[in-house]
């Protein structure tokens, strides 16, 4: 087991990725601390992950409220005596829209979130962190280095591409305290949000949901979408022991979509 013993935050744990990743960290023999907005949202999950709660420990967290990061890294070490990665999900990602028609207001709050916000958490777990050396895992997004054609997300898009930078600066600073800060990028990934977006287009376009699946995964290497779930032991690897000379960098997870 990839994990066995360690203790893993994972923020903005939700029905997506951030279930999936907090289920993956579980599996391969860890704890996970599960922090979101919503407290049902992380009842249900933790419940679902591990019944017994004796793995799992959960609190709601707003990151972009400095005070609340701080909480949930407290609530870590006390409930299981140390951090030993931290995982990034939490995200706003459903603002749409390109340059000329940009809410800059909008786009200054989805900043906060994703940027701001990721590096508040991980300066809140900084502490406990450097105690043991660890992992820093930050889900990014293709979009960051390669605009898709099916929506426009700019604001999303931009505030993971100045992440992506922030984990080089993070990666530089922190390695001497042997804290590893890596990305996972993925693309079109097969889960709650995509299931979505495929059923509104064919809803709207009046076409099966195979078509609209098919313009997506024709591009694509691999015959199919990663999952979320394929996503998730991507941030296992790189939040376990086995990555401990891996840091600054970028790993696209994306069936071959955008190869570099």
């Amino acid at each position: 087991m990839l994990l066995s013993g360690k203790t893993v935050i994972v923020s903005g744990v939700g029905a997506g990725l951030g279930h999936q990743v907090a289920a993956a960290v579980v599996r391969d023999g860890g704890n996970a601390v599960l922090g979101a907005r919503t407290e049902a949202n992380l009842a249900k999950s933790a419940a679902e992950i591990d019944p017994d709660g004796n793995h799992t420990a959960h609190a709601p967290t707003d990151i972009t409220d400095e005070a609340q990061c701080e909480a949930l890294a407290a609530l870590t070490v006390e409930r299981f005596g140390g951090i030993d990665a931290v995982v990034h999900v939490a995200a706003w990602d459903s603002h749409f829209g390109g340059l000329q028609d940009a809410d800059f207001a909008t786009w200054q709050q989805v900043i906060d979130v994703n940027l701001l916000g990721t590096l508040r958490m991980t300066r809140a777990c900084l502490p406990a962190l450097k105690a043991r050396g660890g992992s820093v895992v930050v889900i990014g997004t293709q979009s960051s280095v390669a605009a898709p054609s099916q929506v426009r997300q700019a604001a999303y898009a931009a505030s993971k591409g100045a992440l992506t930078s922030a984990m080089y600066s993070m990666a530089r600073e922190l390695g001497p305290d042997r804290i590893r800060v890596n990305t996972v990028l993925p693309g079109w990934m097969w889960g709650p949000p995509v299931q979505a977006y495929v059923q509104f287009t064919a809803h709207t376009e009046g076409v099966p949901e195979e078509e609209v699946l098919g313009r997506l995964t024709e591009r694509m290497a691999l015959p199919e979408l990663a999952t979320d779930a394929d996503v998730a032991d991507a941030v296992v690897f790189l939040a376990s022991d086995r990555s401990r000379a891996i840091t600054g960098q970028s790993l696209l997870v994306n069936a071959g979509e955008l190869m570099r």
